[in-house]
C-alpha cells in the first residue's frame, strides 16, 4: 500500500504542470471593426500623414494641425471613415498643440490602454474603422468633464454645421 501511495504521489507530482513555467504572454487579438480595409486600400485612400497616424498610431507634430485654431461650429469626423467623433462646442484650447475636446460623441470612440512611452495611457480609436486618434487624459476642464481628449488633427476632418 505504501509503495502504491508513494508511486501515485510521485506520478501526480511529476505530471503536474507548474504555473511558474507557463508563458503568460497572451496573444493580442486583432479587433474587427465595421469598416475594415487592407493595408493597401488604406494607403491608397489616405494621405501619407493620415496613414501613419490613423493606421500606425503615429503622432503629428504639435501646433501643425490646420484644425487647431478652427472656431467654426460643426462636427469633427474620422479622416478614415467619416464617423462623427467630436462636436465643436466641446473643443477647447488646451495649450498642448493638438486639438482638444472635453468629451467625445458617445459610442463613436473606442478606448484601449497603451504603454508605448513607458507608462499607462488611454488610447482613443475610431469605433468604426479602428483608426488611432490620440489619447485621453484627466487634466481637462474641471467645470465640465475634467477630460482632455488630445487628438491628432490629421486624424480628423471638419464638417461645418449648415447655416
Amino acid at each position: 500500500m505504501g509503495k502504491k501511495l508513494f508511486l501515485a504521489v510521485l506520478l501526480a507530482f511529476v505530471g503536474c504542470k507548474g504555473v511558474s513555467q507557463e508563458d503568460n504572454k497572451s496573444v493580442k487579438k486583432e479587433k474587427v471593426f465595421p469598416v475594415t480595409k487592407t493595408d493597401a486600400e488604406w494607403r491608397a485612400e489616405l494621405t501619407e500623414m493620415e496613414y501613419y497616424v490613423l493606421r500606425k498610431a503615429a503622432t503629428e507634430s504639435p501646433f501643425t494641425s490646420e484644425l487647431l485654431e478652427n472656431k467654426e461650429k460643426g462636427t469633427y469626423v474620422c479622416a478614415g471613415c467619416s464617423t462623427p467623433l467630436f462636436r465643436s462646442e466641446n473643443k477647447y484650447r488646451s495649450g498642448t498643440g493638438w486639438p482638444s475636446f472635453d468629451r467625445e460623441i458617445e459610442g463613436n470612440v473606442a478606448y484601449d490602454v497603451d504603454y508605448k512611452i513607458g507608462y499607462k495611457r488611454t488610447e482613443e480609436h475610431c469605433a468604426t474603422c479602428g483608426g488611432h486618434l490620440g489619447h485621453v487624459f484627466n487634466d481637462g476642464p474641471k467645470r465640465t468633464t475634467g477630460e482632455r481628449h488630445c487628438i491628432n488633427g490629421v486624424a480628423l476632418d471638419f464638417v461645418p454645421d449648415e447655416k
